[in-house]
């Protein structure tokens, strides 16, 4: 396809496309008057689209020769390019109507450890509606979710502790409540009226600071005055659920984190300011446009999609 010196591409940048489309009728049909009833526009209005493209150019697109139109140069090579940049612009617009119909499109979601054990019977529903938009999950911890969200990689985050920044738009939409678990033949299983003072001193195992669990766990300790007696730290709910079950202390976890699966080794101890509860939240970044498939999941999440999760009693699971 031959070349556009650097000055003319430089200069093309102010060309509209509708005047290519003009131009380019002038030229497949060696006729204003022809591209004129072609394109429903008077001859004057045609003549005055070309005229105009020609001083934006800076170089001359055609001259009559004995009452007939003999194109230049720089005209031959405009409409190789003018083709193509059309038929751009036909595609572009085919693609961003099939994303308005949510034929095509990825939806980009990022969670905490916790949310993986519910979140695709969240989004599953949605992606059923819409068999054509690909679901990208990244599962990671919530220090990584804040890394993720400044950089802006994602349509979609899932936390249980609202960050304090960059800006963001909010939905809270379930609750999350957090329970003392112990191994299932604990001593303190017996005690019906227990405190979380009367367990302090137990040996304790915990998720890694920062996380939403521990945060909100936190934020209860100190209101109550309480230090624990931190025995391990531990950044997976699985590890976490392994090592209370075999004896080593007593930890805090989520009802999700519980659900997953039937474990009889592990009990909810019966505490009094138990259970803790924080809610999910879907976020997305104010400063961010926000992509169409992502918007349409954000409209679905505003209806009824998923009924609020009952809360599982002291001495299960």
């Amino acid at each position: 396809m031959p070349k556009l010196e650097l000055s003319q591409q430089l200069m093309i940048r102010g060309v509209s496309l509708r005047q290519l489309q003009v131009f380019l009728a002038v030229y497949q049909h060696h006729s204003i008057t022809e591209a004129a009833k072609r394109l429903h526009l008077t001859q004057p209005t045609v003549s005055i689209q070309l005229k105009k493209l020609s001083e934006q150019l800076r170089t001359p697109l055609y001259q009559v020769h004995h009452k007939k139109m003999v194109f230049t140069e720089s005209a031959a090579i405009l409409a190789n390019y003018a083709g193509e940049m059309l038929r751009n612009a036909e595609l572009l617009e085919m693609e961003l109507a099939n994303l308005r119909e949510l034929k095509s499109g990825t939806l980009k979601i990022a969670v905490v450890t916790t949310a993986q054990y519910f979140i695709p019977h969240i989004v599953g529903p949605f992606l059923q509606q819409h068999p054509f938009v690909d679901m990208q999950l990244t599962v990671v911890n919530r220090q990584q979710i804040l890394e993720r969200l400044n950089r802006g990689l994602d349509d979609i985050y899932v936390v249980s502790h609202l960050p304090e920044s960059p800006p963001i738009h909010s939905q809270e939409f379930l609750e999350n409540p957090l329970y003392l678990v112990a191994e299932a033949h604990h001593p303190l299983m017996a005690h019906p009226n227990l405190k979380l003072k009367d367990i302090a001193n137990e040996p304790f195992i915990l998720r890694e600071p920062g996380s939403g669990t521990r945060l909100a766990l936190e934020k209860t300790l100190k209101e109550l005055g309480v230090q624990l007696n931190i025995r391990m730290v531990i950044e997976s709910n699985e590890a976490i659920r392994e090592c209370v079950a075999a004896g080593l202390g007593v930890s805090i976890l989520s009802e999700h984190a519980l659900k997953l699966g039937s474990d009889d080794r592990l009990k909810i101890l019966p505490v009094n300011e138990l259970p803790i509860v924080t809610h999910w939240h879907f976020v997305w970044p104010q400063h961010r446009n926000t992509s169409i498939v992502a918007r349409a999941f954000i409209d679905y999440l505003g209806n009824d999609y998923l009924a609020p999760h009952s809360q599982i009693s002291a001495s299960s699971p």
